[in-house]
């Protein structure tokens, strides 16, 4: 992907559906939902969007969404691949559309039912892909056993301890107790609560992973000029990066040369290339949290700490209000809600705008993630 232009764009409108286990409305009217919600935001009518963004796993496309929502001719659209990987990738896209006049009014979505649907992997009639046949017939049938493999790796290699993981999930819930939009608004997380909890796919209990949501988010995306006369303040789209490693599996990266090297890396140099600041630079980040493991991965692919340093980072509250890293400051998958990342991007947008239920005091910089361990995307975010 080439580089977005620095600045040229701007987050100036977000929106979401409530979050909860299970929703009574379709994916389509909770995707309609947070896209009028976002509009609305902006201070931009629905007629003016001719732009759309969404994910290759999203169940509704912008043939129904732009009827549904009243928007005009349509100029530009893409999806993106990978699951979570994609989250970050929708906004870059617009953001090059816009910035190259392809589009004006830019709107990405992600409206999934998790929660109340069934388990993707259980679909079999599918054809499994490539890594999936050498890994599923064996019992790797989930991503968190998937991830598990990582994850003991990465453990046996570096010492990474089951504490290190409970720092990430405590971080993740201490934030969501400060958000009432969240899922784990009202329920805290103790240590005894986290080492007593049943395994999922060891060495992950039950709080490593991500909660099963049922929700819509979405951003709208104009130029920095237009930004300026929106309704509400903009966050400017700094910088952008996709990143698919050489000899990458996806998920099941274990016979590569160097299988704890995943894709933030590659998203990484990319990323930090065409910025301004670098890591010691970011005063928050919205880091993709599928799983606790994933979160020591990324710190080091995206330069906060050294090879092998991602746990001992999270050690002494670092990753809580006031550490050296602040992160998912809504709770983020883990506590907040999982609609593959995308909330992510949203907090993101609150940290800048100041609106935050866990605000950074002068956050001016926010790095946020897509999903490691699959092909993956960035965003540096500025106001």
């Amino acid at each position: 992907m080439a580089a977005t232009p620095k600045d040229a764009t701007a987050i100036v409108g977000i929106g979401q559906t409530p979050f909860a286990k299970q929703l009574p409305a379709s994916e389509k009217t909770l995707a309609c939902r947070a896209i009028v919600a976002a509009l609305d935001d902006a201070g931009i009518r629905p007629s003016e969007v001719d732009a759309f963004a969404s994910y290759t796993m999203e169940e509704t496309d912008e043939v129904e969404i732009a009827k549904a929502i009243g928007a005009g001719d349509v100029t530009f659209f893409s999806q993106v691949g990978y699951g979570g990987g994609g989250s970050c990738a929708t906004i870059a896209h617009l953001a090059l559309a816009v910035a190259t006049g392809q589009a004006t009014v830019g709107v990405a979505w992600r409206s999934r039912k998790r929660g109340s649907g069934p388990r993707p992997w259980r679909d079999t009639r599918t054809q499994l892909p490539t890594p999936g046949q050498w890994t599923r017939p064996y019992g790797l049938l989930r991503p968190a056993d998937e991830i598990a493999m990582l994850a003991r790796r990465y453990m046996h290699e570096y010492g990474a301890t089951r504490d290190h993981l409970f720092n990430v999930a405590l971080a993740c819930r201490n934030r969501a107790n400060q958000n009432p939009a969240a899922m784990m608004y009202e329920r805290p997380l103790t240590r005894e609560m986290y080492m007593g909890s049943r395994w999922i796919s060891e060495p992950l209990c039950l709080f490593d992973n991500c909660l099963e949501t049922d929700g819509a988010l979405a951003c709208v995306i104009v130029s920095a000029q237009r930004a300026r006369d929106c309704r509400r303040r903009p966050v400017y789209v700094h910088a952008a990066a996709q990143g698919l490693p050489a000899q990458h599996h996806g998920m099941v990266n274990y016979w590569n040369d160097d299988p704890l090297t995943g894709p933030s890396w590659t998203a990484a140099r990319h990323l930090w290339k065409n910025a301004d600041f670098g890591p010691q630079h970011v005063d928050v980040a919205q880091i993709y949290d599928a799983f606790t493991a994933l979160i020591p991965l990324s710190l080091e692919g995206y330069g906060f700490c050294g090879r092998g340093e991602g746990a001992a980072f999270s050690e002494g509250g670092a990753l809580e209000i006031g550490g050296r890293l602040p992160i998912n400051t809504a709770g983020g998958g883990l506590s907040e809600a999982y609609v593959h990342g995308f909330n992510l991007i949203n907090e993101g947008v609150r940290q800048l705008r100041g609106s935050s239920t866990a605000q950074v005091p002068d956050a001016t910089t926010c790095l946020v993630t897509a999903g490691e361990g699959v092909p993956t995307s960035a965003l540096l975010l500025r106001s």
